[in-house]
């Protein structure tokens, strides 16, 4: 029976922006162990579910697919987001 986690994807790294974190995903977890090929060196496997990720616009809509394809799956809730205000005179003020 296939696996699946919904969660709400994070800010990437190198960006400033938060597109495509207001979604939810469902993503399926691995059934099958990753083993590399000896001729080429490429890693891979025969689980194809792990290629598939969907995309909801709500949470309860993600599970709701579950439910309905009968497939098990854990909810991640997202982290809340720490905003410290800042002002721009703080980039002139000294440091000890």
């Amino acid at each position: 029976m296939a696996k699946a986690r919904i969660y709400q994807p994070a800010k990437t790294q190198a960006s400033s922006g938060r597109r495509r974190t207001h979604q939810w995903l469902v993503e399926f977890e691995p059934e099958a162990r990753k083993m590399p090929d000896r001729l080429i060196g490429w890693v891979g496997s025969g689980d194809t579910q792990q290629q598939v990720l969907l995309r909801f616009p709500t949470r309860e809509a993600a599970i709701a697919y579950c439910k309905r394809e009968g497939i098990e799956y854990n909810v991640f809730e997202p982290r809340s987001r720490i905003v410290r205000p800042k002002a721009y005179a703080d980039n002139f003020t000294r440091r000890a």
